[in-house]
């Protein structure tokens, strides 16, 4: 039961959707009402057109046999069939001879009336046989001497081509020799010239080299590389740049400008060591204080811990003791009398 609406509106809800439940039944059977007979009819006008359909192929079967029968009867008489002449009455009558001439079309292969060798132009086939095999072989005679003779002349042929080509040859490599001498010499004749040519080239090189070799060792001892002038050095971007290739290195207060700044430099890399070692020290001392101090913290945590335990140990001993006192007390004392039968009867003694 609905613990909002009241016990009268949850049976009236009850009862509408029950009407509706009745009426959604009663629309669901009618439709099936009125699909089964829709269904109905379908099966009989289907059960119908079969009847039509199986009467109309009974007709076609009974016109097919009547037209075949009357076929039969008009166009295949037993005079017309093949196996006729075995049981003819006029067999003997219409009988002829089993073979009147070679080309009688009765002499079939199934009827075995002729064999091969045995027509009756025998002996005109064998002379025109003969007479061929002869023609044949004299035709083949007759080719066989062309063939000789072709190939008679078709060696001569080779021969004589042979010939031409080995003389061609001969000749073609004699023309190549005389070419081959002629390249040769003019080749030689060329080389000559190109020597002396080169001869006199390299000559004249020589000279030319030899007077720049001059000129450039005059220049070097009288220009600023050999005698170590120290402005040929200076470069036109600052006096604190010079040019590698010319430079002669540096004097003695450049030396001990470079000495002293590295005295300093060193002297200065001694201060940062020594700082970063204090630096450091400085930090190991405050780790140190600082794991110390966390020490004697946690000592100390682990101390108030320990009291906290007893204390709670000794909570729970005294709650402990009082319960049990309690329970004793109750056993002992409260729940020392139990209960008669008399006790109970003086309960609903009054009719009000």
């Amino acid at each position: 039961m609905c613990s909002v609406c009241s016990p009268g509106s949850c049976r009236q809800v009850d009862k509408d959707a029950l009407d509706t439940q009745v009426k959604d039944r009663k629309i669901q059977e009618e439709t099936e009402k009125a699909q089964n007979e829709k269904i109905a009819g379908e099966m009989k006008q289907n059960d119908k057109i079969t009847c039509i359909l199986d009467e109309r192929q009974r007709k076609d079967i009974r016109n097919l046999n009547k037209a075949l029968a009357e076929f039969q009867h008009n166009f295949q008489k037993p005079e017309t069939r093949r196996e006729f002449d075995l049981s003819d009455p006029q067999g003997l009558k219409k009988d002829t001879p089993a073979r009147l001439s070679d080309s009688d079309p009765r002499c079939t292969v199934s009827g075995l009336q002729m064999f091969v060798g045995e027509d009756l132009n025998q002996a005109q086939r064998s002379d025109f046989q003969k007479e061929q095999s002869r023609e044949w072989f004299l035709q083949q005679q007759r080719d066989w001497e062309n063939a000789l003779a072709d190939k008679k002349l078709a060696e001569d042929l080779y021969d004589k081509n042979r010939v031409e080509l080995d003389q061609k040859a001969i000749e073609l490599q004699r023309i190549n020799e005389e070419t081959r001498r002629a390249v040769c010499a003019a080749i030689k004749d060329c080389n000559r010239i190109q020597a002396a040519d080169l001869a006199e080239r390299k000559k004249i090189e020589k000279r030319q080299e030899e007077g720049d070799n001059m000129a450039e060792i005059s220049n070097l001892l009288q220009g600023d590389l050999l005698s170590e002038n120290p402005e040929q050095a200076t470069s036109s971007f600052g006096p604190h740049r010079v040019f590698t290739d010319r430079w002669k290195g540096m004097n003695q207060d450049q030396l001990m400008a470079i000495r002293y700044t590295q005295q300093q430099q060193v002297l200065e890399k001694l201060r940062l060591q020594e700082e970063e070692l204090q630096r450091n020290a400085e930090w190991d001392r405050q780790c140190v204080q600082a794991a110390r101090a966390q020490l004697l913290f946690e000592r100390q945590q682990q101390r108030l811990n320990r009291e906290h335990r007893r204390a709670l140990d000794n909570a729970n001993a005294q709650l402990s003791q009082e319960q049990k006192s309690r329970r004793i007390y109750l056993q002992e004392e409260v729940y020392s009398n139990c209960p008669t039968g008399q006790y109970f009867t003086q309960f609903n003694t009054t009719s009000r």
